[in-house]
């Protein structure tokens, strides 16, 4: 059962990192929309929301545009989602403090995501100057196929972030679960507050408008209600 649950998840790991750069880019990969997705189909969707909302508050200001090259927040909100559920099942692990366990696993190894994705993007720009010469020679299948490959690239990235993320995970929380529940237990209700008031306070340092903290604040204080709600 699990591992079908974690192909459910490569699939929409593998849609939502297209969709993150290379194809469609009609906001499905970002967190708050990947995680309940996933989790949707799982069969949980308030585990998805609880932790959507969460990456996407610390990953509002790191978008991956032109050169720079965030973390993966896609698929650690997509992994984080899937390790949440599946995984909880098999360890008869729920609730607040497992979730955010399985989140914080799923952060750092988020890391991953940039080298991928930089390998990704390098093999692409290689491949510029050979688009070019195929063009000026007519060689359009030639030139069809190697944005196909350009496609296929940017979707092995996503999955290898996507695999690397489950793959920590599944050998890291059974081990910290016993381990790190108890104190995350004790702390889970300020880091459920901690963690979205780092991104608030990184979003709010890249505002130069004033007209716009309104705005924001008030965008946030929705968040808030809404992953109260939850």
């Amino acid at each position: 059962m699990i591992y079908t649950e974690l192909a459910i998840g490569a699939g929409v790991a593998l849609i939502c990192g297209l969709d993150r750069i290379a194809a469609l880019q009609i906001m499905i990969s970002r967190p708050i929309v990947a995680a309940p997705l996933v989790a949707w189909l799982l069969g949980d969707v308030s585990v998805g929301l609880e932790i959507g909302l969460m990456v996407e508050l610390l990953w509002q200001a790191r978008l991956p545009v032109g050169a720079a090259i965030p973390p993966d927040d896609t698929q650690v909100s997509i992994a984080g989602t899937v390790l949440a559920i599946s995984l909880g099942k098999v360890l008869g692990q729920t609730g607040l403090e497992y979730h955010l366990l399985c989140l914080l696993i799923a952060i750092p190894l988020g890391k991953f995501g940039q080298f991928f994705d930089r390998f990704a993007r390098q093999y692409n720009g290689r491949k510029v100057s050979q688009s070019d010469l195929l063009l000026e020679s007519g060689q359009f299948y030639a030139m069809e196929k190697a944005h196909r490959m350009g496609l296929c690239c940017f979707a092995l990235a996503a999955l290898g972030t996507y695999f690397v993320i489950i793959c920590g995970g599944l050998l890291m929380i059974p081990i910290l679960a016993p381990l790190l529940l108890p104190s995350i237990t004790e702390t889970s209700e300020w880091l459920k507050i901690a963690l979205p008031l780092v991104g608030i306070a990184v979003i709010l340092g890249t505002i130069n408008v004033s007209r716009s903290l309104t705005l924001f604040g008030a965008s946030f204080g929705m968040a808030f209600l809404l992953m109260w709600l939850v």
